[in-house]
């Protein structure tokens, strides 16, 4: 399968907005907030359906439609696939779909919570066990065909599970949990794969959803502890040292943010100028298993 993506990438570090809707920020303020990531050099804005309760995209769209222009500066990433109970949407359990409709209808209400006619790259959330990944792939195919996506991808897919799709239709990332606390797709395979196939992972909750800072479990005291000690021999705060341990990482990773601080933003920015070496790297990890290398 040929690699697609040499033509699209998103920036270096990802703007994550799955907290906006707890930003209470006013229109105006998500504006200048948007404006401000881009000054920092990120363009790239990522989004799911269901973030903030099915809210998180159309507070970004509002923004959007207020000040038109700054589409033509960014790219818009968002997923599908998770159909999630809510007040709007009383469905019995919390469940996966990937059905030809479901996709369909998901994707075109993100284009108008968003207020744009096209969308950059839109992933598959969490693997659907009943996925059919022929039917998939040609809803991708549509869709595309159509003008509404330029690129696809997935979230949270295994290694197979990725690689059934993408024998089908070509998928350009998977977007991935990794941090100092979370490391399994070390192991899993599926950071081995985004480096045999070329295919840039994105990496969610790099800072471990906070616990790296708030956590009072033994693997989180020993990692603050080794990673205190190396950010103050670099001179960043363990925010940076965090986004840099992901960056070391040779599938060139897109670390994603989850932070309405502008000054959150401008640490994890601050770590493509830190080149960690393994003794670094590995001292981490040491810290995080709890035990040396074999």
């Amino acid at each position: 399968m040929p690699n697609n993506s040499a033509a699209f990438e998103l920036s270096p570090v990802v703007a994550g907005l799955w907290r906006i809707a707890g930003w209470n920020l006013g229109v105006q303020e998500r504006v200048r907030w948007i404006e401000q990531a881009l000054e920092l050099g990120i363009t790239s804005f990522d989004h799911a359906d269901i973030y903030g309760d099915y809210r998180a995209e159309s507070l970004f769209g509002e923004a959007l439609k207020t000040a038109p222009s700054l589409r033509d500066r960014m790219q818009l990433v968002t997923k599908c696939g998770i159909r999630l109970r809510s007040a709007q949407r009383p469905y019995r359990i919390n469940y996966y779909d990937t059905s030809a409709a479901y996709v369909r209808t998901q994707v075109e209400q993100s284009l108008r919570n968003l207020s744009v006619d096209k969308l950059d790259l839109v992933l598959i959330h969490r693997p659907d066990y009943l996925m059919d990944a022929t039917a998939l792939a040609d809803t991708f195919t549509a869709l595309t065909q159509e003008g509404k996506v330029a690129h696809w991808g997935v979230s949270n897919h295994s290694s197979s599970q990725f690689a059934l799709l993408h024998q089908q239709h070509p998928l350009i990332t998977n977007q991935l949990e990794l941090s100092p606390l979370q490391m399994d797709a070390l192991d899993d395979g599926s950071l081995d794969q985004a480096q045999q196939l070329g295919l840039r992972p994105m990496i969610w909750s790099p800072l471990a959803g906070g616990r790296l800072f708030n956590s009072e479990d033994e693997q989180a005291h020993r990692v603050r502890a080794e990673m205190s000690a190396i950010a103050a021999r670099h001179g960043v705060t363990l925010t940076t040292l965090a986004f840099a341990w992901v960056l070391r990482h040779p599938s060139r990773p897109y670390p994603i943010t989850g932070t309405g601080r502008i000054e959150g933003l401008r640490e994890a920015v601050s770590a493509l100028d830190v080149r960690l070496d393994a003794e670094d790297w590995y001292a981490i990890w040491t810290a995080s298993k709890g035990h040396s290398v074999p």
